[in-house]
């Protein structure tokens, strides 16, 4: 049951028409976003793009992360925007904890292990705050 379906469910901690308590199930207050922005060695290799972007979709199954978003360059056209990276990758979590558990994970570390040797650098934008 989905937790929306679930507090739809849930009156006053009862679940209706059960009378079987349940407890309140709290959204977390903080997101913890983490941003980081690949850029290739070899730019503009169709097969050092798709081998990375395969990494990516792997690393995306680490367990703490509630949200994914894996992106390239808009063809927006401002001065202040920055579009020579080659991948975006946008991952929220619950907690600073739960990003401290992804920077361990064995995932992240096959990750690190088997694609690094394809960026010349990241940059990485860490940002808590409160969920809205």
């Amino acid at each position: 049951m989905s937790h929306q379906s679930r507090r739809a469910f849930v009156k006053g901690g009862v679940a209706a028409g059960l009378g079987v308590s349940l407890p309140e199930v709290s959204a977390p207050k903080e997101l913890f976003i983490h941003h980081v922005m690949f850029y290739l060695k070899n730019p503009g290799s169709e097969a050092d793009k798709a081998k990375l972007l395969e990494g990516l979709n792997k690393l995306a199954k680490c367990p703490t992360i509630k949200m994914v978003h894996i992106g390239t360059p808009a063809a927006t056209n401002r001065a202040v925007i920055e579009r020579t990276y080659t991948y975006s990758w946008l991952c929220f979590f619950d907690s600073p904890a739960d990003e401290e558990a992804y920077q361990k994970h064995p995932i992240h570390d096959e990750f690190r292990n088997n694609y690094a040797s394809l960026w010349e650098k990241v940059v990485i934008y860490d940002a808590v705050g409160p969920k809205r």
